[in-house]
């Protein structure tokens, strides 16, 4: 049972905790990376420009913030059936659903302005990258491909910090948006694992809901496996230095850690391996870029 919302006001910190916040280290460091080789290839020197910058940040804000409250308000009920969600803000009443609806139409309003100027292509995208933001809390009442759903919805945000400098689509924006659709579907169904008997009892879909939690860690191997080529693949088609490649190794070492936190007998370390391993993850990514484009510039 949802709880009934609380009169006061809720606080910066309720919001921040409502959004999980501290999940932005995920897709935010992969936008830059964007950004970053995209500034490289078109300019040379890896720098796409402060307003750039700045807007990108706060489209990519905007988009999170938008995703989440809409997530939160939208899975309430089924968030206050599950013990280990019934404590999130809306269910248990902290966060009223018409205070976080108003939160969402507030970060969609940023994010449509901050794309209207970077360039006409990241606006003209923007009612789609709406649809598949609000829309992954109603694909997991119907399909198990949620985790893909999800997935490139993220990955838009890696393509997008290089729609963002050059105005058009290239191979390292299908290859980064790929990137992140394997690694997020890799992580997200580790994350699953935590409500697979919820989810099995209240037709919640999911890869381990669908295919046992023993199948769903071997999907979730081959996904960032697939992350890893592709990471590697990112490199060889752009021409990047030693150093991103470094940081590639990095990765998939961090990918192979994440994989032995988990097994079907021992589900512990899920929410380790699902938020410490990948935060770390990101941030190696977005090193490893800053290093490989400043050393291309400056060699």
């Amino acid at each position: 049972m949802v709880s009934a919302p609380s009169s006061a006001r809720p606080t910066l910190k309720t919001y921040l905790s409502l959004v999980k916040f501290e999940h932005t280290v995920f897709a935010l460091p992969f936008a830059y990376a964007g950004m970053l080789l995209a500034a490289q290839e078109l300019r040379g020197n890896g720098w796409p420009g402060l307003s750039t910058l700045i807007w990108v940040t706060l489209a990519m804000a905007g988009a999170r913030t938008a995703a989440m409250g809409a997530n939160r308000v939208i899975d309430r009920a089924i968030d206050a059936g599950n013990p280990r969600t019934a404590g999130r803000e809306v269910p248990s009443g902290k966060v009223s659903p018409a205070q976080a609806w108003g939160l969402v139409i507030i970060s969609l309003v940023v994010m449509t302005f901050s794309a209207a100027q970077l360039n006409p292509l990241c606006l003209a995208l923007l009612p789609l990258a709406a649809a598949f933001l609000i829309g992954y809390p109603y694909i997991k009442r119907f399909s198990w491909l949620c985790h893909v759903w999800l997935g490139v919805t993220d990955g838009a945000a890696a393509a997008g910090g290089w729609i963002a400098v050059t105005g058009h689509f290239g191979a390292g924006a299908w290859i980064l948006w790929a990137i992140v659709i394997f690694w997020m579907v890799g992580l997200d169904v580790i994350y699953a694992t935590m409500d697979y008997d919820f989810d099995r009892a209240n037709n919640v879909k999911s890869i381990p809901a669908r295919f046992g939690i023993p199948a769903a860690l071997k999907i979730a191997a081959v996904s960032h496996a697939l992350t890893f080529a592709l990471l590697i693949a990112l490199g060889v088609v752009l021409g990047t230095s030693f150093w991103y490649f470094l940081a590639a190794g990095a990765m998939g070492a961090i990918l192979l850690y994440e994989h032995r936190l988990v097994n079907p007998n021992d589900l512990t370390k899920a929410n380790v391996a699902f938020f410490d391993a990948n935060m770390w993850l990101a941030l190696t990514m977005l090193a490893g870029v800053v290093i490989d484009v400043a050393w291309r510039t400056l060699r």
